[in-house]
Parts: C-alpha cells; sequence; structure tokens
C-alpha cells in the first residue's frame, strides 16, 4: 500500500510499514533525512510527519503490485504547506491528463522518488533522479496502478513551531473499501504462514496487558459520561498509555469487547441497523459490521493498519452441512498488522455470546478471538478472500463446512478431537465412538438431543443419558454411544479444569446420523455423566481401581461383584446401586463396604439380569463434615442367574465392613479374616485378631433380618424343633492375653451381621469397631454356645462341652481355663468340684440331670463368694416328637 510524504509543496510517496516493515530506527533516520529548511531560518525548526486525507486517484492510478515496482506514486491533490518553503520555490505540483508533472515557473518536470530527499542531495541531483522517472510513467498501466485506498494516504511535514506545545494533532482516519468486499489489494498477506510467529510470541499471556485493559476500560467509561462517542476521540484516549503498536491494538479490543454489545434485534431486522461508527458506539450495540468499521476505524486512527474481512462464520442460525456456497457471507471481522505480521481478530465474538432460546445478547469477554492463531480461526471463520486465511494452504469451502464445530474453549483447555475428524458421525451397527485427547485433567460432559426430521431443529428434551457411556481420564475422554431411535442428533461435549466449581464449558459440536439402533438390554441412568474413575478422583485421593475404563464389569453367576479402588490416602465412601427394576431400599442391602487406610471395598449383589450403576462418593476420612465428592461410576453386567433374595446383606450393616481405619485406630491386628465377607459352609466360624490395648473391651453381636431371627423356633427341616435361642447364645467371646476369638455358630442358613463394639473406661456405652457379613448354607440345625456372664472375662477358655445344650440324664466332662481361680465347681443337681491340672485346666464329670440348667462357678479365694461363669441348657426329652 502506497502513501504519500508531502514535503511543503512537494509530494515524495514512500512504502507505508504494513508492505514493507521497517524498524523504528530506521523510519527515525529517514525522517532526520527527509527534513527540508525554510531559507533563512536561524533555529532550523524540526519537522514531524503526519497522515492526512486526500483525494482519491484517477482512475488509471489504481492499485499497482508493489513487488514488482518499486512505490513512486503520487497524489492528485495539491499539498498544503509553507508557502516559503525552499522546496516550494522551484516546484508546485500541478495536475495533468495522463500523469502527474511538476511546475517550475510554469514548466512541467518530472516527480520525484522516495530517495529525492535521502541525503543533503543537491538539486540538481534531484533533478537528474526525476529524469530517470520519465522511463518509469512508460511502463504499461497495470503495472502502474495504485489502489484508490493508497493513494487516498499521505504523509505531510509540518514545522515544529507551527503547533501548539501540549496539542494532540490526530491523524485522520484512513479511508477503507466497502463492508463485504475485498479486492485484491497490495497489502494482503504474501509471507509464508511458517515463518509466522505464533500467538505465545507475540505476548507470553493476556495477564501483560492488563494495565492497558484497565485504562481502556476505565477511560472507555468516563467518555461515555461525558457525552463522547467520536470513534477517533475515543480511539486517541483508550491509547494514551499505550507504549507500542500492540498494546494500542489491545486497548481498541478490550475497549470493544466491553462497550459495544451484539444488535440482535438488528441481525434478525426486528429493528433498523446502525450505520456509522459513532451511531453504533452512542447506540452501545450493533451487528458484525458495526464492531469491524469501529475497529477499523480506530486502528488507523492510531496509525495501525487494519483490514476489514467479509466471509462465513459458524456462528447465529450456523447449520452444519447447509450449503455454505449457495449463501451469501454473514459476517465481518478484521485483519491488522502488528509485529510485522497479520494478524486476525473478531471484536464481535470476543464480546460474548447469543443464547438463541431466549434471543439474547450475554455479555462474556473472550480472549480468544484477540490475534487468533489462523489455523484455529479458519475453524469458525472463512473470509470471501482465501488470502486471509494466512495458511500456507488455504481450504476450500466444503473442507470448512465438513469441520466440526470447536468453540473458544476447546482451544483454551488444550483439546484435540481424535475421531471423528469431521463434524459427521454415522452409528456402526447401532453404536459410535467420539474420543478426545486434553493437556490437561478436565471434568466432561455431553448432550445428545434428536432433531427433526422435518425442519432440522434441535429437540427442547435431552435424550437419556443412559445412551452414552462417557469415560474420562487424565489424558482425554471416551464416549460411547448407542442411540435410542434411529434418527439424526445434535451433539454437544462439555469440559472445564479439574477440582474447579465453575459451570461446563461447551467446547465442540458434532452431528451423529444413527440409521439403525442397536436392541439392548436397557442402561441405567447416570446422572454423574462420565463412567469409570473420574477424572477427577485423583484430586480426591483415589489413585487406581479395579475396573477399567468404561467397560463393564461382568458379573458372575451368583450374581456377586467386588469394585476396589486404590487411596492415596485415608477415605471415607459411600455408594449408591442402581437397576430399572431395583428400588431404593432393596439397593442399600445389595451393599457391603469396607473401608481401610489404603483402599475402598464395596461388595455388590446383582438380583436381575442386565446393566448396574454403582457409584462411588469419597471424601477425606478425618473430615466428619466435609461433602462427599464423586469419585467414579461402574458399569456392571450380569448376564446370568443374579443372587437369590434371601442372600441380601443384613438390613443393619454400617460402611465399616472388615478390618479396616477403626480396628486400627483401636489398636487391633492380625486378623484371620481380612475380608468383610466371611462364608460358613458349616455353620461355624472363628474369627480371630490381636488385641495390643490392655483396656479395651471387647464385645461381640450377632444379628440378622428379623423374620429369619422368628423363624429359629419353628421346627427345621429335619422335623426337630428349634429353640428359641436368642442370637446372642450363637457367639462365643474368648479373650486371652492379646489374641481374641470369636465363635460364631448360627442356627440356619442364612446371612448374618456379626458387629464388633470396644470400649474403654471410664466410656460407658461400647463404640462400633467393624461389621462381619457371615453367610451359611448349611441346613444343620446350629447349636448355641453357653450363656456367658460378667465374670467370664479376659483369659477364660471353654474347652469342653463347647455347646450350651446339654443331653438329659447323661455325664458331661468339663475342660476350662479361668485365670487365678482357687475352686471351679459344676453346679448341678449334684454340685461337682473341678480339678486343676499341670496345665491350669480345670477337669471334671458332672451329671445332667432332667431339664436342669448346669452353672459353671468360680471363687478366686478359698473362702470367697462362687460367682456364676456360665450356664448349659438341658434338653427337655417331653418335647422331643
Amino acid at each position: 500500500m502506497m502513501t504519500n510524504v508531502m514535503v511543503g509543496k512537494l509530494t515524495i510517496p514512500f512504502t507505508c510499514p504494513p508492505c514493507h516493515a521497517q524498524s523504528d530506527q530506521q523510519q527515525t533516520t529517514e525522517q532526520q533525512r527527509g527534513q527540508v529548511l525554510e531559507p533563512g531560518d536561524p533555529n532550523q525548526e524540526r519537522l514531524e510527519l503526519e497522515y492526512k486525507d486526500t483525494k482519491s486517484r484517477p482512475k488509471d492510478r489504481e492499485s499497482t503490485d508493489l513487488q514488482s515496482r518499486p512505490a513512486n506514486g503520487v497524489s492528485d491533490t495539491e499539498s498544503t504547506g509553507d508557502s516559503k518553503s525552499a522546496v516550494g520555490a522551484y516546484m508546485t505540483p500541478e495536475k495533468e491528463e495522463g500523469g502527474a508533472c511538476l511546475v517550475k515557473k510554469g514548466q512541467l518536470k518530472p516527480r520525484p522518488t522516495p530517495t529525492a530527499l535521502e541525503g543533503a542531495s543537491p538539486r540538481k541531483t534531484v533533478f537528474e533522479k526525476w529524469a530517470i522517472l520519465q522511463c518509469e510513467e512508460t511502463r504499461p498501466g497495470t503495472k502502474r496502478q495504485l489502489s484508490a485506498e493508497s493513494a487516498a494516504k499521505c504523509v505531510s511535514v509540518r514545522k515544529r513551531s507551527t503547533m501548539k506545545i501540549g496539542q494532540e494533532q490526530p491523524s485522520q482516519v484512513l479511508p477503507h473499501a466497502a463492508p463485504g468486499t475485498q479486492p485484491r489489494k497490495p497489502c494482503l498477506p504474501t509471507s509464508s504462514a511458517s515463518q509466522r510467529k505464533p500467538r505465545r510470541q507475540l505476548f507470553s499471556s493476556t495477564g501483560v496487558f492488563h494495565k492497558v485493559d484497565t485504562h481502556a476500560i476505565n477511560t472507555g467509561r468516563e467518555l461515555k459520561e461525558q457525552g463522547i462517542f467520536s470513534a477517533h476521540s475515543i480511539a486517541r484516549a483508550i491509547t494514551q498509555t499505550a507504549r507500542n503498536e500492540l498494546e494500542k491494538l489491545r486497548a481498541i479490543w478490550v475497549w470493544l469487547c466491553h462497550s459495544i454489545e451484539y444488535d440482535l434485534e438488528g441481525y434478525l431486522g426486528v429493528s433498523p441497523k446502525l450505520c456509522t461508527p459513532d451511531e453504533v458506539i452512542k447506540e452501545g450495540r450493533g451487528v458484525c459490521s458495526g464492531f469491524s468499521s469501529i475497529c477499523l476505524e480506530m486502528c488507523r486512527e492510531v496509525g495501525i493498519q487494519c483490514e476489514e474481512v467479509s466471509g462465513y462464520s459458524k456462528g447465529i442460525g450456523h447449520r452444519p452441512g447447509g450449503g455454505l456456497a449457495d449463501k451469501p457471507s454473514d459476517h465481518m471481522w478484521n485483519a491488522v498488522w502488528v509485529k510485522g505480521q497479520w494478524g486476525l481478530l473478531d471484536a464481535c465474538w470476543g464480546a460474548g455470546t447469543v443464547d438463541m432460546e431466549t434471543n439474547t445478547f450475554i455479555k462474556r469477554f473472550d480472549d480468544f478471538y484477540f490475534l487468533t492463531e489462523p489455523g484455529d480461526f479458519i475453524n469458525s471463520h472463512f473470509p470471501d478472500d482465501p488470502h486471509w486465511q494466512l495458511l500456507d494452504t488455504p481450504i476450500s469451502l466444503e473442507q470448512f463446512e465438513l469441520r466440526p464445530l470447536n468453540t473458544s474453549a476447546f482451544y483454551i483447555l488444550g483439546l484435540t478431537l481424535l475421531h471423528p475428524t469431521l463434524y459427521k458421525i454415522t452409528t456402526d451397527k447401532g453404536e459410535a465412538t467420539v474420543s478426545m485427547r486434553s493437556s490437561r485433567p478436565l471434568t466432561f460432559a455431553y448432550e445428545l438431543r434428536q432433531r427433526d426430521s422435518q425442519t432440522g431443529a434441535t429437540g427442547q428434551t435431552e435424550v437419556d443419558s443412559s445412551c452414552g457411556l462417557l469415560s474420562v481420564n487424565h489424558q482425554g475422554m471416551s464416549l460411547r454411544l448407542l442411540p435410542p431411535e434411529a434418527a439424526s442428533y445434535q451433539l454437544k461435549l462439555f469440559a472445564r479444569p479439574e477440582g474447579d466449581t465453575e459451570v461446563l464449558r461447551w467446547v465442540c459440536s458434532l452431528e451423529l446420523e444413527c440409521p439403525e439402533v442397536r436392541r439392548a438390554q436397557p442402561m441405567p441412568a447416570n446422572p454423574y455423566v462420565s463412567w469409570g474413575l473420574g477424572g477427577g478422583a485423583g484430586a480426591l485421593g483415589v489413585k487406581g481401581c479395579s475396573v477399567p475404563g468404561e467397560e463393564a464389569l461382568e458379573v458372575g453367576d451368583g450374581g456377586e461383584a467386588e469394585v476396589i479402588l486404590l487411596a492415596s490416602r485415608p477415605l471415607m465412601m459411600v455408594c449408591e446401586l442402581s437397576h430399572p427394576g431395583l428400588c431404593p431400599a432393596v439397593a442399600k442391602r445389595c451393599m457391603a463396604l469396607q473401608i481401610a487406610e489404603d483402599r475402598l471395598v464395596c461388595h455388590v449383589l446383582c438380583l436381575h439380569q442386565g446393566f448396574y450403576r454403582l457409584s462411588v462418593f469419597v471424601r477425606d476420612y478425618h473430615d466428619g463434615s466435609g461433602p462427599f465428592h464423586n469419585a467414579g461410576n461402574f458399569l456392571l453386567h450380569c448376564r446370568g442367574q443374579g443372587a437369590n433374595m434371601n442372600s441380601l446383606y443384613p438390613p443393619d450393616l454400617g460402611p465399616w465392613c472388615g478390618p479396616g481405619m477403626r480396628t486400627q485406630a483401636a489398636g487391633l491386628t492380625h486378623f484371620s479374616h481380612t475380608g468383610a465377607l466371611v462364608n460358613a459352609p458349616q455353620g461355624r466360624c472363628n474369627i480371630t485378631f490381636h488385641c495390643t490395648s490392655p483396656e479395651l473391651q471387647i464385645h461381640a453381636v450377632l444379628s440378622t433380618e428379623p423374620a429369619l431371627d422368628a423363624a429359629s423356633s419353628k421346627p427345621g427341616p429335619d422335623g426337630e424343633p428349634r429353640t428359641p435361642f436368642p442370637l446372642s447364645r450363637h457367639v462365643l467371646l474368648t479373650y486371652t492375653d492379646v489374641k481374641v476369638t470369636v465363635s460364631v455358630c448360627v442356627p440356619q442358613p442364612g446371612t448374618y451381621r456379626l458387629g464388633l463394639y470396644g470400649r474403654e473406661p471410664p466410656r460407658q456405652d461400647h463404640a462400633p469397631l467393624c461389621d462381619y457379613v457371615v453367610r451359611s448354607t448349611c441346613e444343620r440345625r446350629g447349636t448355641p454356645f453357653p450363656q456367658v456372664y460378667a465374670a467370664w472375662g479376659r483369659g477364660c477358655v471353654l474347652l469342653e462341652p463347647r455347646g450350651g445344650v446339654l443331653e438329659p440324664q447323661s455325664r458331661v466332662r468339663f475342660r476350662l481355663r479361668v485365670p487365678a481361680a482357687r475352686k471351679v465347681s459344676v453346679l448341678a443337681r449334684e454340685r461337682v468340684e473341678l480339678a486343676v491340672n499341670k496345665s491350669r485346666v480345670w477337669e471334671g464329670q458332672a451329671f445332667t440331670g432332667e431339664a436342669t440348667p448346669l452353672k459353671l462357678a468360680a471363687a478366686t479365694s478359698d473362702a470367697g463368694d462362687m460367682a456364676v461363669l456360665m450356664t448349659f441348657d438341658v434338653l427337655n426329652l417331653e418335647s422331643e416328637p
């Protein structure tokens, strides 16, 4: 692009920085060389350059290729300057048909080149160089044409003495082509895109512009309050503190995005569109052309080369695959020359977004559209002139239409779409997959809406989330889709940084075509969207899981499954189980949780065939009041026969199944059963562990659901009556020096809860330590243990008989250990004193008699009272059938 330099009444063309960029130092040298002094001026005052508008050049002086010819255009208008100028005393420009000429006292002379004033050349040398230009004027017109826009720009030299101190001399707005048109200009980009400096090299981050941004916003607000709506005045005011052209551009960009709103009514034709930039500024709203024209005016006002670019955008009303070739372009943005290269920006999109459901504009500053990378910009903006793509290999309009719609958040979050690479994806046998890679851990979500088969409009209701399996990890996401109907769908993907509480941001849109549906079992709804271990699980303290990805965990025959989460720190856990045929009350009895220091285990019972959702929530173990966060959602698939309803876990089961954090805190170690489930095929089991605290008192409780407990008094399958013994008689606790043994003998087949409790004086109540789930399939009647009393304490061990119900009229051998006992007796129909052997075991025989309970008693001194240790029941023969 050519610009004229006016020295007094002498017009000298030179090349503008956007076309042939020069350093600030070079420009300063040229200005020094180009100074012209008045004859007799003793002070030799300095001269300054100033942009000035002139009339357009005649049609035969239109644009020419600057690469094929040096800049030598001249102005067709008379220049203004000092009438006493030394150069002006000899040369005066005049108009002439077919070209420009110089008049020296009425005689025509050739016009000068940009080198005419370089150095201190004598007047003779100047005229010799002008003579050379006579040959240049004979070149074909196509080689000499200058654009109307280029010819209308000039720089004039004025003496500093003619300007008031502190008075600002603003440059005039440079005229530009009509909006929507992009004629081939010498200023169009010609350099290779591979030589471009990436955005991050122009400025490290948008934070470097904090002072510029603040000044632009505050100054713009003050000017609005003062009623100043001139684009020229505002441009000069908001760029006062800018130190370079990049900061000037930034100030203009920020002011535009914060001061002008998108006029949706004007876009839809409801209200008349505002025309001039000043009208748009005063009203504070405008369509895209208003944003681009204001940007153009303000940039040129402060000396920044700027162009308006028209083209297509994937904005309001865009429908993928809608055939843009048959439609006129619908958007305008800007290209600016900054830091020695062309950059792209869209202030309209940077100001906010449009909610088409409510037909309102939502102000939201988006820094992404400030000097956007051309490779990213082309995904949403397609210029009419392919040169403004700023790409080594421009893409076609068809390729632009086929690209997925990626929003600014897509690039800001560092996402890469792996599959599909086009905007449209078609299911294969009713299934489709979408995958995305991320540069950092993110939380993902999706939204699927069915399109109307007639109008193509998206429905108001989202498709049930059960049709998608979303898996998230630190490297990205994978989404497996199984649409419920054969139709067309719009798929929107959302993301946000892991751990953030802000709303999920829309990052990408795709079109899904489903010609056929896969008939499969219904999937459980997943309100937490993603499947598998969540992307933010690591921050929550979960470092691994036994269920890989979004794949379903296959449940074997019997309907039992186990999900294990590995913990990097102590965590508390709660779980939720969902199935279309499972009510919440029953679902709670299908889970048994074990909370250990380094792992979380959830045992699951699947009663029905089909898919289940198991959602796991965690929080820090020691944060008793903190909220639980979703750590993962796992898909379980039960293909075969599910579990029996009789195998449900006990209703009063707590979250402390098996050894874990509470038993560890109480000093219990070396458990014989480290899991939460204990199988007793013979109806009996012994659970042992060590207790390191001498003050801790252990208590064990056996329970089951009420219906099973009541059935213990009914006749068994062998016809024998079941004695109505409480379940407490089916547990016997043996406590030696450090070893504790809990013996269990269940009365009938079923599932039981064995609860362990502990108490340290002076505390009166027992606190829960852990629960065990004891399951028995033995049909034989289980014999209860003797009834124990308080005297049966630490160190007491019953060796014989283990059963608490004795046969009548029979002799029974007794063997037991009682620490510190001086005497042990069996109190029956006849009192029997037991003897102690070398192993400190008290032993002897006693006759049971008839239906009279036997008591075991001990005394700690020769003259002390006898304390009852335990009692045995004797069967009543009359009650037998």
